[in-house]
């Protein structure tokens, strides 16, 4: 039987918004409040992959796991690959990637979107949600999902495609993309063995190198709003949610 892991690539290098993982927000770490919300999803163990020393010692004073990586990854899913290559995986198992500046994910998706994906055996999946701020589509910190049907919390529908910046009117089911990947461990390893493609590089959105070779990327819905953390307003707007 395929195992599932969580892996949550963190590092300090950050540019908007300086040493954000050990960000305390209500006494509480934001990569802390990431692998809190990991664990509730029960799915399997949980680890962190950094490449700094200070993020390993919150982990570890906190109870969690966490595997050191190379300092010269350049994108999230190189340091998730070489973690999990650490934990001797079969091809047919699944490592799950949550963005670490995703506080607000909520278990239940987590749980669904193992759950589909492994029902499914699919190579690649992602959650998404609707949009519903118009601003939302012009805002380049909310990345978009165009998927070629419409999606449910109980189907899955593949990715046309990932913008920073999309007209509303530019076509049918456009959602919002959140920072979460399920890979099959044969998957990934295809995966970072493609050189970097022109359109990942110029929208920064490595998710863009599965398409433009090809490889099929499932879309499930997520039934809970979850926005990531990349800004001082989007910290402040959550600090505001949490203490409501």
């Amino acid at each position: 039987m395929s195992n599932s892991i969580i892996i949550i690539p963190s590092r300090l290098a950050a540019t908007r918004l300086p040493q954000k993982p050990l960000i305390r927000i209500n006494n509480k770490t934001l990569i802390m409040h990431v692998y809190e919300k990991a664990i509730q999803s029960q799915i399997g163990e949980v680890y962190v992959a950094t490449c700094d020393e200070e993020i390993a010692s919150e982990v570890r004073k906190n109870g969690g796991k966490f595997i050191m990586t190379d300092i010269n990854h350049t994108t999230g899913t190189d340091r998730v690959f070489e973690a999990s290559q650490k934990l001797d995986l079969k091809d047919t198992d699944f490592i799950m990637n949550i963005q670490g500046d995703e506080p607000m994910i909520n278990p239940l998706d987590i749980k669904n979107l193992n759950k589909l994906s492994k029902e499914k055996n699919l190579n690649i999946s992602t959650l998404a949600y609707n949009i519903e701020k118009k601003e939302d589509y012009a805002n380049e910190n909310i990345v978009k999902v165009i998927t070629k049907k419409k999606i449910s919390d109980n189907s899955t529908s593949g990715a046309l495609n990932f913008h920073r910046v999309i007209k509303k009117e530019d076509g049918f089911n456009i959602y919002q993309h959140f920072g979460i990947y399920l890979y099959k461990y044969s998957a990934l390893k295809k995966f970072v063995n493609f050189e970097k493609s022109k359109n990942e590089i110029k929208e920064k959105l490595e998710q863009l190198r599965a398409i433009d070779n090809s490889m099929e990327i499932d879309v499930i819905l997520a039934n809970y709003f979850s926005s990531g953390i990349d800004t001082k307003k989007d910290l402040d707007e959550y600090i505001k949610l949490l203490n409501k």
